[in-house]
């Protein structure tokens, strides 16, 4: 059982942490909770998201595993509803970089804070435990080091050679930070030749700017892009968090969007509130739901795939679609957006912070004929 600290002014976090100083995510209260009934923390939640608590033999030794080898998994640390299954199978997704991330998304079950080492031998140990485990296909995610000239993508790159050197046989899917869109960190990761490059938008537009502060909507979006142009090859993924206060056009919107960007994987899922510290939950989305977005998402919009459910997390079934979708062509949006352009985490408070629009769109208060982005 993960315990977590109730100290509001050192903020949410696992306990144990320790690789960072750990600090609070900010109010849990969202302009887009304005008016909506959300869902009290004790509610009890639907059947269809109950599931059995882990506990097998096979999750037993992996959690041995990862602690004898000071490795972290954000199964553990996101609170995924999947790790016993997935464990169970021998499959993990390990979160590199350390435990403390420097952002504050207000879904997000890692704790937020500044992080005080880097590990440079952690790619070799991460090696040499997917050789011991035997994995055909690996995922590899890690917290925002926002502090680093590269944001981790070094740390990315050596970790996916290691595994080649190891195991030649094992895929690498990554699940990669926005690095402040640094196209040079982006081609750092690409050029080492994972199978799958992922990076979560996680929410619509709307929603964005408050739930995820230190991100931007379109840099998310022109990343995946962006790492299309730079190898065709590549299967490109994102995923989208459903229940925190969006409306059906909203998904379907983001859907258009990343299509833009040729985006081949889509997961959906459904967000459960980690603690009283994160925003509330706005609704449950059924299962009828999810079946019609994936209906949607794959007829209507293109995506090669999507994986949709109520307990869908990003690297839930990874492995099957890494072995059988087949990239697309770079779509329309090829160049990063907004990579010049401030999150609201980071705007100062001396300066006011224009809302950036879609691509095409003009600013607010911007003459007339002036388009903001330039495709």
């Amino acid at each position: 059982m993960v315990t977590t600290t109730k100290d509001a002014s050192r903020g949410y976090a696992p306990s144990g942490k320790d690789s960072g100083v750990v600090k609070p995510k900010g109010t849990p209260n969202i302009r887009g909770h304005i008016g909506l009934e959300t869902v009290k923390m004790r509610s009890r939640k639907p059947d269809w998201l109950k599931v059995r608590s882990p506990g097998g033999l096979n999750y037993l030794r992996l959690k041995r595993l990862m602690r004898a080898e000071g490795l972290h998994t954000v199964c553990e640390e996101a609170g995924c509803p999947n790790i016993g299954e997935c464990w169970e199978a021998g499959t993990a997704t390990f979160m590199i970089l350390g435990d403390v991330c420097t952002r504050a998304c207000k879904y997000c079950g890692v704790a937020h804070g500044m992080p005080t080492n880097l590990d440079l031998d952690e790619p070799r140990r991460v090696a040499e435990t997917v050789a011991r485990l035997g994995l055909e296909h690996v995922v590899i995610t890690s917290v925002n080091r926002d502090e680093l000239p590269d944001g981790g993508a070094g740390i990315y790159a050596e970790t996916i050679r290691r595994i080649h050197e190891l195991v030649s046989s094992c895929s690498v899917e990554v699940l990669i930070p926005d690095f402040k869109g640094d196209e040079e960190a982006l081609r750092v990761v690409v050029e080492a030749g994972p199978a799958i490059i992922g990076h979560n938008l996680e929410t619509v537009e709307r929603l964005h700017p408050d739930v995820r502060p230190g991100g931007r909507y379109w840099r998310s979006i022109s990343y995946l892009g962006a790492a299309k142009r730079i190898d065709p090859r590549i299967l490109t993924k994102t995923g989208l968090i459903l229940g925190m206060g969006e409306e059906f056009t909203e998904v379907t919107q983001a859907m258009t969007d990343l299509r833009a960007a040729a985006v081949d994987i889509l997961t959906l899922g459904q967000y459960l509130r980690p603690s009283s510290m994160h925003i509330p939950v706005a609704r449950w989305v059924s299962p009828d739901e999810f079946a019609e977005l994936k209906r949607i998402g794959e007829a209507e919009y293109g995506f090669k795939h999507v994986e949709s459910g109520p307990l869908v997390r990003s690297s839930y079934h990874a492995k099957e679609q890494a072995r059988e979708v087949e990239a697309g062509t770079p779509g329309v949006i090829q160049e990063i957006l907004e990579g010049d352009v401030l999150a609201p985490a980071e705007v100062s408070f001396e300066f006011v912070q224009l809302e950036v629009g879609r691509p095409g769109r003009p600013i607010q208060g911007a003459q007339d004929g002036q388009d903001q982005h330039k495709q």
